[in-house]
């Protein structure tokens, strides 16, 4: 029995066994997922498919380099132009055949129902790529334009057009999250929209007025281009955007790609070029002849010497 005076002391004590006997009781832990990562790379397939590539493109600069010894200096601006094409290409095939140009691009790919990171995945990107485009791109765009005889304005708008096509399609490419990267893949889109408008539209507007063997020529040539390069976005839909075919499969499909869009592109423009010489532009001045030696300066003789 507990006298009414004592009854503080034994709420002590009780507090006190209580106390001690949930001290024990283990505290129940909580181990995070640790989420799983997969890594996307090349297998020999690819590797393969880049080394052959880029011996085609070593092999058609040489004949591009060729052909144009063979015609006047006047005549080789399509050759010169078409020849850095697949020199440019050359290049960048073989550092991607070589490991460089490659990073690796961490996105998630699965959550728990709580939210939480399950499935990261690390793929492999081929920056190097876009810079090859940045440059060969509008050079072959400027092949089309120059033989359509294009105005200067439109030559212009359909470069700059490209130049962002290529830059977001890069941006798309190492997006944050897919609503960035769908975001900047159609900014590409409306760019490579402007492009059709100036080379397709324009550019056949532009050839009216020549002979029909000629329109039949730039006709075909830049359907041929254009389809070519509508595939392109559609590749990169399902490969880098959608991601839903392996790195294999994307260095493949470009391979292909890029071996009609630039190599057969070139030996079919410069391979024709009996009809193309009427529309190609003959160019003297510098392109031909240098600088002029009227008003130089002289080099050794310690003053200018100004025509009279």
């Amino acid at each position: 029995m507990i006298v009414p005076q004592q009854l503080p002391e034994a709420a002590t004590k009780l507090a006190t066994v209580m106390a001690h006997k949930t001290s024990h009781t283990p505290l129940p832990t909580v181990i995070p997922d640790i989420p799983r990562v997969y890594h996307q790379t090349s297998s020999e397939v690819g590797q393969r498919t880049l080394w052959v590539v880029c011996v085609l493109m070593g092999l058609s600069s040489l004949a591009f380099y060729i052909m144009a010894m063979r015609v006047p200096v006047q005549k080789r601006l399509f050759h010169v132009i078409t020849a850095l094409v697949t020199t440019f290409a050359f290049l960048s095939y073989y550092a991607m055949a070589t490991g460089d140009g490659i990073t690796s691009h961490e996105y998630v790919n699965e959550r728990s129902k709580h939210g939480a990171v399950t499935e990261i995945v690390k793929r492999d990107v081929y920056w190097v790529r876009y810079v090859d485009w940045s440059i060969t791109t509008p050079l072959l765009l400027l092949d089309l334009c120059l033989l359509a005889g294009l105005n200067g304005a439109s030559i212009l708008i359909a470069l700059i057009s490209d130049v962002i096509m290529i830059l977001t399609g890069l941006f798309a490419a190492f997006a944050r999250n897919e609503a960035q990267g769908w975001g900047w893949y159609a900014i590409a889109c409306v760019a490579y929209l402007s492009i059709i408008y100036q080379v397709g539209y324009k550019g056949a507007h532009a050839m009216s007025a020549r002979d029909y063997r000629t329109r039949a020529f730039f006709g075909s040539l830049s359907l041929f281009t254009l389809l070519l390069w509508t595939a392109y976005p559609i590749v990169w839909g399902v490969a880098d955007g959608a991601r839903r075919v392996n790195v294999d499969a994307e260095i493949i499909a470009y391979a292909v790609l890029d071996v009609l869009a630039k190599g057969v592109f070139g030996f079919w423009l410069l391979l024709a070029h009996d009809i193309m010489a009427r529309a190609s532009p003959s160019i003297d001045g510098f392109w031909a002849h240098g600088v002029s030696h009227e008003g130089a300066l002289r080099v050794g003789e310690g003053r200018t010497l100004d025509d009279d």
